[in-house]
């Protein structure tokens, strides 16, 4: 049976409509899952305008009455209330109050296996908090709608290469004392099982170390010797396939060059960031990791400075679509 992926169209003022747009009128796209998506029919229409490509799809008034018809992808035309314009290539409160309203919807309908996974175009940060997310980022908002309290991490993906971090959206100058032997375990743990989760049955997990050069045997500092290494191997007799510390400047070209691992957990988020949008920013994938459902995104940006241009590449969509329909397959009864 096909998974159902419940997609939503991302912030208005940005690419996303036009990255849907290109990811669903491939064929092959559509046959691979049965589609749910929610937003505003006119911004679908759009953002198929935008990228000169469309598909059809069955406009349905609620969720239930979704994946009835032809084979089709449905549309639950989900509006705001009034009917002004949103602004383009801007953050603004209305869009991010829209990308909110939608989020919430797909996560109750994923929550309840309704739909077994969830597949977003790029969101804006600013438009969020505008319209007022508390939180850091939207994954701890996710937690926060799914009542969830479990460990939980933003996996950065590159073709088969998957990161992750123990520290994440935190001043520099603070994350040595966030360090700890149970942070970066759990930071292993969580990737080795959305790796799983993935379709890799035996992740082979490489840990950076903290300083340059890893410390140079404590001469740059100790945080390799003392707290990195212990949890390196208290990981590895938990069962898990954990090598390290590694220093940061090397790791990444025996992860992508040698495939010498399937994952990599950092220490802090640009330590991650910088090497995996060097090595490919357009076809760089965020999953959700711990979540209990599946939830996936380009890790690009809305991309506001080519709204409307029809030249959005749609390379991380594809790749955050094939991963969320993989991940959402377990989840079919």
């Amino acid at each position: 049976m096909k998974p159902r992926i419940a997609v939503l169209l991302g912030d208005p003022a940005g690419i996303g409509p036009e990255l849907i747009a290109r990811l669903f009128a491939q064929q092959a796209n559509r046959a691979r899952a049965e589609l749910l998506i929610i937003g505003d029919r006119r911004e679908l229409e759009t953002g198929m305008k935008i990228a000169q490509q469309r598909f059809d799809y069955d406009v349905v008034e609620d969720a239930q009455a979704a994946f009835e018809g032809d084979g089709v992808p449905s549309l639950l035309d989900f509006r705001l209330p009034g009917e002004q314009p949103f602004e383009r290539a801007v953050a603004t409160e209305r869009g991010g109050r829209y990308s909110l309203a939608a989020f919430k919807q797909a996560l109750a309908l994923t929550q309840s296996n309704f739909t077994q996974g969830m597949l977003f175009a790029p969101v804006n940060k600013t438009s969020l908090h505008l319209a007022g997310m508390e939180t850091g980022d939207e994954m701890e908002w996710f937690a926060k709608q799914l009542g969830y309290t479990g460990g939980f991490c933003e996996f950065n993906v590159l073709d088969e290469l998957w990161t992750s971090r123990v520290t994440s959206h935190i001043a520099l100058k603070d994350v040595s004392a966030k360090l700890s032997e149970e942070r970066i375990v759990g930071a292993v743990q969580l990737i080795h099982d959305g790796l799983k989760r993935a379709g890799h049955p035996y992740p082979r997990i490489a840990v950076c170390g903290f300083n340059p050069h890893n410390g140079d045997n404590g001469a740059f500092g100790r945080e390799e010797i003392d707290v990195i290494a212990p949890a390196v191997e208290a990981a590895r007799k938990l069962g898990y396939d954990a090598q390290g510390p590694f220093p940061a400047d090397t790791i990444f070209v025996r992860a992508r060059d040698q495939k010498a691992f399937d994952g990599v957990v950092t220490m802090y988020h640009d330590q991650g960031q910088i090497a995996m949008k060097l090595m490919g920013f357009w076809r760089g994938v965020t999953v959700h990791g711990g979540l209990p459902i599946p939830i996936a995104t380009p890790a690009h940006g809305t991309a506001f400075d080519i709204h409307g241009q029809g030249k959005a590449d749609v390379g991380a969509t594809q790749k955050a679509f094939d991963i969320v329909t993989r991940m959402a397959t377990q989840r079919v009864s």
